[in-house]
């Protein structure tokens, strides 16, 4: 009796030690933006919310002026879904085009390149490159890229959003007929961490500065985040090593 108990519990631990190295696992990604001059890893652990969110990465000088984008998930970054849109709040099973604002808007709006139904979210014709792009990681990944910046300090932002996060504030009836907002919710996080390449430090941690504007009208950041919830639990830690 007592053998078959140890085997259990030898069997059980094994199946806990082979779910954490499950959830530990890294994706390595990785980007060529062009005349890059500093090489930077970005080391994303998942927080206990996440569930296949849209993120971008970029980088701004320190008057907030966009430089340059670093990695977008492929949807965002194309404006083809997984499933596209028939028309207002209707879904094919097909993919396809879909036009949401709400998803990284304060990306979009730094980026700066308008489509020709006035958004800032990419759409077919003013897709992210290729090279800048590619799809959601199910898990932690680390993010091979770099940056043109040279010796002067600069930030590094990402933004992450996850569709149709509600929650006690950020409710389905908060903006009645908003369909922008609904496939939201919670809006986009903003992370952010100044970088400084002269200083001896190599490793940077991201933190939360503000959320986008709810339903992508504006590129402006909100930095109250008191009425945000689970979306505070999409990130773990965010890490920049700068080589």
């Amino acid at each position: 009796m007592n053998k078959l108990i140890s085997f259990f519990i030898v069997f059980f631990l094994a199946g806990c030690i082979s779910s954490n190295k499950i959830n530990e696992e890294i994706v390595i990604l990785k980007t060529s933006p062009e005349n890059a001059n500093h090489s930077l890893t970005i080391e994303f652990f998942k927080g206990k919310a996440y569930n296949h969110p849209s993120f971008a990465v970029w980088t701004e000088d320190l008057e907030g002026n966009f430089i340059e984008t670093l990695y977008v998930t492929q949807f965002v970054a194309t404006g083809k879904f997984g499933h596209g849109e028939v028309e207002a709040g209707k879904w094919s099973d097909k993919p396809g085009t879909i036009r949401r604002p709400a998803t990284l808007p304060y990306w979009a709006h730094k980026r700066g390149i308008k489509a020709s139904d006035g958004l800032y979210v990419p759409s077919p014709e003013t897709a992210v490159s290729d090279a800048l792009s590619g799809a959601t990681p199910i898990n932690n990944f680390k993010l091979n890229t770099a940056t043109k910046m040279r010796g002067e300090k600069f930030r590094l932002l990402m933004e992450i959003n996850q569709p149709w996060d509600s929650n006690k504030f950020w409710t389905n009836n908060k903006f009645p007929g908003n369909l922008d907002y609904f496939t939201s919710l919670q809006p986009a996080l903003v992370y952010a961490v100044t970088i400084d390449p002269d200083w001896d430090e190599t490793d940077y941690y991201l933190n939360p500065i503000g959320h986008s504007e709810p339903s992508g009208r504006n590129g402006n950041l909100y930095t109250n985040l008191t009425t945000v919830t689970s979306a505070k639990e999409i990130v773990r830690k965010i890490i920049v090593h700068l080589e």
